[in-house]
């Protein structure tokens, strides 16, 4: 069995950057017996070793040569059942055990109880519980150029334990690198806000950016047997830099929009009432007395400030 880690890609040949066919480890269960038999094979041996050396040591002192071999064959049998009792090992839940047996992958042990393995197996004891990651808040620039802060956090859990083990160095710190730089670049596709309202934003999408971000991090952390559970964006925010001129902009776009919702709605006030005017015949206008009525209505309705009307007792015409 080969384990290679996963070569560079030719920068534009694809997202991710890496050849996964290089790995081509995968989990297997390892081969275990109950703890029972383990148990009983180990006691007996040792009880057989040391009724052996005791009966060798007693008829050595007789002068019976078979003494001697007795005492060896005890000792032998204490080693072995050193060795049975050192091939027990214990999976508490939310664990698994990847077995080696001098260098090579022999599988995984991921059934929670007291079991026995071959002996002189290394286990290395991994994780299954699901983890959270909180990258650091990033400073990267939007597709718009503007500079912008952002943070993720990654819900991650290990899949495969032999490519966790093998196929990277540290699983968790692999994650979390490929967890930053894929926010990064999920950052720079995404203008911070958009305008028109049309296209995805980081501030007014979030769910399809989590998204987003979901499968790309899947994607680079595959090869290490890394499954993504859940990405959310924890922190997003103009940098210091151009915040205030930011909320500015804002602040303008808002209050255009209000003033577009006003005048709109007092047009639709002003040509109510002209119509409602002319159907019931309450006066008659003319065009330069509907124009001056429209002006004041309009001022009135759109104005900021309070208006004092002003009772004029003469002719608009003097």
């Amino acid at each position: 069995m080969t384990v290679q880690h996963g070569t560079p890609i030719e920068p534009g040949t694809g997202a991710i950057g890496w050849n996964k066919a290089g790995v081509d480890i995968e989990e297997r269960p390892a081969w275990a017996v109950g703890a029972a038999l383990g148990i009983i094979l180990g006691i007996v041996t040792l009880l057989a070793g040391v009724a052996g050396i005791v009966w060798g040591a007693v008829i050595l002192e007789e002068g019976n040569a078979i003494g001697a071999v007795s005492l060896l064959l005890g000792i032998v049998l204490i080693v072995v059942s050193s060795f049975l009792f050192s091939s027990l090992v214990v999976v508490s839940p939310g664990e698994a055990r990847v077995v080696q047996f001098f260098g090579r992958y022999v599988g995984t042990l991921s059934r929670p109880r007291l079991s026995m393995v071959l002996p002189l197996t290394k286990r290395t004891k991994v994780s299954v519980k699901v983890n959270n990651f909180e990258t650091h808040e990033l400073k990267v620039n939007d597709a718009d150029g503007n500079p912008v802060n952002i943070a993720a956090i990654v819900v991650w859990q290990v899949a495969d334990t032999a490519k966790a083990v093998f196929a990277v160095e540290q699983y968790a710190n692999f994650v979390a690198v490929q967890s930053e730089s894929a926010l990064r670049h999920i950052a720079t596709t995404h203008p911070y806000d958009s305008p028109e309202g049309g296209e995805e934003s980081l501030r007014g999408s979030t769910e399809a950016v989590a998204q987003e971000l979901a499968a790309e991090v899947a994607a680079r952390v595959d090869l290490a047997g890394i499954k993504v559970v859940e990405t959310r964006i924890s922190s997003l925010a103009y940098a210091p830099e151009i915040a205030q001129a930011m909320l500015q902009r804002q602040q303008a776009s808002a209050i255009i929009s209000a003033r577009e919702k006003i005048v709109e709605g007092a047009v639709s006030m002003v040509n109510s009432a002209l119509e409602r005017l002319e159907a019931e015949n309450i006066v008659e206008l003319d065009e330069e007395r509907k124009a001056t009525m429209v002006s004041n209505l309009l001022v009135v309705l759109t104005g900021d400030s309070r208006v004092t009307p002003v009772i004029n007792t003469g002719s608009l015409y003097r």
